[in-house]
This record gives C-alpha cells, structure tokens and sequence, in this order.
C-alpha cells in the first residue's frame, strides 16, 4: 500500500519540474454553490494536466538500463502526452497507445514530442494488451496511466499542495477529485488523509461511467460492459485499478457522479468566473459538486481542476450544444 512517505519523497523528486498550481477562488462560484470553494489548477500544470506528476516520476525512477530501453504507455489522451513531454525531457524512446477517438490534439501533442503514437479502436481492441505486447517485444517499460506505484505517489503531491497552501485559513472538509482509472484519486486521498485525517474524499465520475461509484456501493470492483459514452474522454475506462479501489476502501472515501450536460455548466462555470480553459473530464470535479451541492452547504471545499486539453472547436460546440 502506497503511504505518505512515498509521496513525499515524489514532492522531493519532482521540485523543479513540476509546475506548483496556483489555487483560485471565486466569490459568484462561492455563492453558488453555497460553499467556499478552493480550486487547484491542475489544467495550468505543465502539459495541461496532473498526469504530468505521475509521468514524470515514475520515468525519473527508473534505472540507466531502463531508460536506454524505453517506456511503453496506454493512455486515454493526457497521460500519454504527459509521458511523450517526460521522455523527451530525460532522452528516452516513448511509444504511446492511444484510441482512435482521443482529441486529436493529444493525439498530435504527442507525436509531435516525438512519441510514436499507436492508435487502437477502444471499442473492440485492448488497449492494455497492445501495450504488454510491446513490452514483450522491444523490452520497453510500462508505464501504466493509474495502477502503478510511482504514478499514483507522483498524483498525490497534487493534495499535499492544496492542503499546504490553503492551511492558514483553515482546515477543508472535503476534496472532491475526478476519477477515471482511480490514481490521481487514490494518491490525493493518501497525502490528504495523513495531513487532515477528518477530511471527508470524494471522487467524481460522469453518470455514463460511473463503474467506481458502482464499486464502492458493491464492495468489489464493477466493470462496465462497453467503454462509456461520455463528453468526459478521460474518464471513458470501464474499471478503476486494484491499488486504488484497495486506497478507496481502507479511507472510507464516496464516489459521486454527474450527467454530461452539468460537466458543460461546469466547464463554463469555470471558464466565466475563473477564465479557465477546463477540458470535460478536468470540470467533472466542479460538475459533481453542483450536481450535489446540498451535500457540501456551508463547507471548504476544495476541487481539483485535473486538465484543460480541449480545442477551442470542441469547447464552442459544446457550449453551443
């Protein structure tokens, strides 16, 4: 089980590198929701997304003849362009998996930091399988996007920043953080338990996906039949990971969920009161709290803004929608 040595020592490793977000507030968000609401602004960190925590320290973590062989990753959009932007950083041969329906601005992110980019149709391929594949054949590492020691303990430091900064105005009650394979979830719920044990944890899912809600109801990880039909493209996996439902389980968090067209508000939300950039999947945080904000009346809350890699095009169209 990952602890909170782990994501100190990932804080130690990756000074310097990784952006510190700032936190923002908004009074008419505040008002809104009927809560003092902290927002961290992972969609301002370096390659537009927390993934680049976890990508980062988990390459800076392998040995010299590791790195000489190259890393291997599938990835829903972010955390391949995260990890094509390390490797290049550090010098090493990166091969990214990615779905044919991924953003073609990640897509094209990532080739264009020179990751060979696999694509695959998420519908009827594997996309796990292409990857271990690879691994077999080249000897590349695998750096998976959410069920990895290094990545999730990278997550964290996501948490133990938010907590740091915000401390002298005092403790939060909650932190809602989006979820799709469960990492990022998993590492901010271990930094901020052990700094503010009473803090209540929340993941955020959109309705179309929410196999993690469904997990925690049932006490054993739910997968969903098909890939989900969500706006949220970084949420679109069909089962949370072993190491994080175990980091759910044994802190008591609760997941909730949000139809698509509250991420949209939210994406505006944010984009009027903020002016952020905030991709679906990086809103879903924000989202999830105003589907639920009875739950939260009255509390400071702090949400994290995971990623803004979204095209101005797609984002017309969905306030358009």
């Amino acid at each position: 089980m990952i602890s909170f040595d782990h994501i100190q020592a990932a804080a130690a490793r990756i000074q310097g590198v990784v952006l510190r977000t700032p936190v923002l507030r908004s009074e008419a968000i505040d008002t809104a929701i009927g809560a003092s609401v902290l927002f961290k602004c992972e969609n301002l960190q370096r390659m537009g997304a927390f993934k680049f925590r976890g990508a980062y320290h988990a390459v800076v973590r392998l040995d010299e003849a590791a790195r000489r062989r190259g890393v291997v990753a599938f990835s829903s959009g972010n955390h391949g362009l995260a990890l094509s932007r390390v490797a290049q950083m550090l010098g090493v041969s990166a091969t990214v998996v990615m779905p044919a329906d991924a953003p073609a601005m990640k897509v094209e992110g990532a080739r264009a930091l020179g990751a060979k980019v696999i694509v695959f149709d998420r519908k009827t391929e594997d996309r796990s399988a292409i990857a271990r594949r690879i691994v077999e054949e080249e000897g590349r590492t695998l750096i998976p996007p959410f069920d990895h020691e290094d990545v999730i303990a990278g997550q964290g430091t996501a948490a133990m920043e938010l907590l740091q900064d915000t401390a002298k105005e005092g403790p939060l009650d909650s932190m809602i953080v989006c979820v799709g394979g469960g990492g990022f979830f998993a590492g901010c719920t271990v930094a901020a338990k052990a700094m503010q044990p009473s803090i209540h944890m929340v993941g955020a899912e959109p309705a179309a996906g929410n196999d993690g809600e469904q997990s925690m109801r049932e006490g054993r990880i739910v997968t969903l039949p098909e890939v989900p039909a969500t706006i949220c493209d970084g949420q679109q996996t069909v089962a949370i990971g072993e190491r994080p439902f175990a980091i759910f389980r044994e802190h008591r968090c609760e997941i909730l969920s949000t139809p698509d067209d509250t991420v949209v508000q939210a994406m505006r939300l944010a984009f009027d009161h903020l002016k952020l950039v905030v991709e679906p999947s990086g809103a879903c945080g924000l989202a999830v709290l105003m589907q639920h904000k009875h739950r939260f009346g009255g509390q400071r809350v702090g949400v994290m803004l995971s990623g803004g890699n979204v095209d101005a095009g797609r984002m017309a169209r969905l306030f358009n929608s």
